[in-house]
């Protein structure tokens, strides 16, 4: 039976396990991540229940499980904090009007179809923000980690306050923060799936605090409101409006890049493919409707979406029910998690940080290519010290001047500029011998491959190297494409042959190409009879052309010698 091309009851028992396994995973990365965020424990778990449901139903990736992640709630935590410095009256109400922005945005992108350029960067620059990401999420526990409430400026501030942290710690919610890590790093992975250590370390942090440490004062979540949330009205300050659609884009492109390279992981695990414009539809809907109902931005997450497939989940389903799991617990559980020490989210938080870093490239980057480090390193010290916006920029920008700079220098190879025959251009007998009877007086210029705009130097520097010729023959025949620059300093060439009286014959220009080149007007300098298909025939009329002219030369000597 066949619901929406996502949603079938083949498989209902796989998929229900699934949901539930991957909301078991989900209940304490909600809450550590809506405490990390500063938007409050019942904001992370609204996240979860909300993005989960409608990128599931949705959504073009049938397994995929998305929740607020480690890279949303870093920019999440920049939001509100910037938001409600400058305006704290209205600013976590701004906060949300933020997310639902970047849900609009992320349907955009879906409408217009970008789904498939989204993740088309450089690895080393999705390497380096990624590192940068859990770079700054391990920052930003410190403070909790140590027993105490976040210092303001953020990164730098955490990073400026260190010293005083360390002398205010909190000896016991250290421990708890520990604990935590050291539970979440020892569980035995064959036991994983079946005792998520994310759920054990919450248990065993929070049971341990009350019978050990019951009368000592420990920060804890406190009580979450049970109930359906309120309706968050979109609020915009004149002041901030323009922070807020920079953070908006920011945060929705993030959350495209996320999900869609989640999304390319199960479609590895499941062997199927993903639709990736519907998927950001789906994000979208989702983060809209968790920032309208006061939940803070998701994407696909890789943990649950892997959990969800190797527990049996197939379809949608499994989204859908992960979703109304913790819609239950949010709407009549919520209150057991009031004594949850924020010291056990705080180590939580830290081990999500220290896994988004790219530990496995970053530690052969540098054999790899030391270009390639640079970059690497370079976004993450912009991505936790700048803007993460800036980061992928300077990255991307970086990298694809390098990858421009190697492609050029290929492409510059395919560029021949010969007089007599040899091995520079594979050429048949009859050619060969045609292209030597002109005794260097016929040029070949023989141009390969697509002629992006850094072959242009090399287009101009063949030419000028040979100007003592009769007849110049373009040899366009292998070229797919001509850039806007080549076919500019291939413009050059031919006028200043035909400024110096050489004959120009173009051979092999069809479609696109030649359409670029009558476009620059080269039609009306080059004769219609000099445009031809066949290289030999060109070659043949090329040297008649050279035959011709030194008859010429020599009757007009002859004619002189009499005189």
């Amino acid at each position: 039976m066949q619901i929406t091309n996502q949603i079938h009851l083949r498989n209902v028992r796989g998929d229900i396990l699934g949901g539930l396994t991957a909301a078991v995973i989900a209940l304490p990365m909600a809450l550590a991540f809506g405490i990390a965020s500063g938007a409050g424990a019942s904001a992370g778990l609204w996240g979860a229940v909300l993005v989960g449901f409608f990128a599931a139903l949705f959504g073009g990736t049938p397994t995929l499980i998305s929740e607020p992640t480690g890279p949303m709630t870093v920019i999440m935590t920049a939001v509100i904090a910037n938001l409600t410095a400058s305006n704290p009256e209205n600013g976590m109400a701004m906060a949300f009007t933020v997310v639902m922005l970047a849900g609009v945005f992320q349907i955009i992108f879906g409408v217009l179809k970008l789904g498939k350029y989204v993740t088309m960067m450089p690895y080393t620059v999705i390497s380096g923000f990624m590192t940068g990401i859990g770079l700054i999420l391990v920052i930003l526990q410190i403070a909790p980690f140590l027993g105490q409430g976040s210092p303001s400026g953020g990164v730098i501030g955490t990073l400026q306050n260190i010293p005083n942290l360390l002398e205010n710690i909190n000896p016991l919610e250290t421990i708890l923060a520990v604990m935590t890590v050291v539970i979440l790093y020892v569980v035995p992975r064959r036991y994983r799936q079946y005792c998520p250590p994310q759920l054990l370390a919450l248990i065993a942090g929070t049971v341990v605090s009350l019978v050990f440490f019951g009368d000592v004062d420990i920060r804890r979540i406190g009580e979450i409101p049970t109930g359906l949330p309120s309706l968050q009205v979109p609020t915009f300050g004149a002041n901030e409006l323009r922070t807020m659609v920079i953070d908006a884009m920011v945060l929705g492109m993030l959350g495209c890049i996320d999900a869609l390279l989640t999304s390319v992981v199960a479609d590895s695990l499941t062997r199927t493919e993903h639709n990736s414009n519907k998927e950001l539809i789906g994000q979208g809907l989702g983060n809209l409707f968790s920032g309208m109902f006061g939940g803070i931005a998701g994407a696909g997450a890789t943990m649950g979406t892997v959990v969800n497939i190797q527990t049996g989940a197939t379809s949608a389903l499994s989204g859908i029910a992960r979703a109304s799991i913790l819609f239950v617990v949010v709407v009549w559980a919520a209150p057991l998690t009031a004594n949850i020490p924020l010291a056990v989210l705080a180590g939580i938080a830290f081990k999500v940080g220290l896994n988004i870093m790219d530990w496995g490239f970053l530690k052969r980057v540098h054999k790899i290519s030391w270009k390639a480090a640079g970059i690497v390193y370079g976004v993450i010290l912009l991505t936790v010290l700048v803007d993460l916006m800036v980061a992928v920029g300077v990255g991307i920008f970086i990298a694809n001047v390098m990858t421009i700079d190697k492609l050029s220098e290929l492409r510059s190879k395919s560029v021949k500029m010969v007089s007599d025959a040899d091995d520079q251009i594979v050429l048949n007998d009859e050619e060969k011998q045609v292209l030597d009877l002109a005794g260097g007086r016929m040029l070949l210029f023989h141009l390969s491959g697509p002629m992006i705009f850094g072959v242009a130097k090399a287009i101009s520097r063949e030419h000028n190297a040979v100007n003592n010729y009769d007849v110049l023959i373009v040899d366009l025949s292998e070229v797919p494409i001509l850039g806007v620059t080549s076919s500019l300093a291939l413009e050059n060439a031919i006028k200043e042959a035909i400024d110096e009286h050489h004959e120009v014959i173009i051979v092999g220009a069809t479609g696109k190409v030649k359409h670029r080149l009558e476009k620059l007007g080269l039609a009306g300098l080059i004769p219609q009879h000099n445009w031809m298909g066949d290289r030999l025939y060109a070659l043949q009329q090329g040297l008649g052309i050279v035959r011709s002219k030194q008859s010429q030369t020599y009757e007009a000597s002859t004619i002189n010698v009499d005189l």
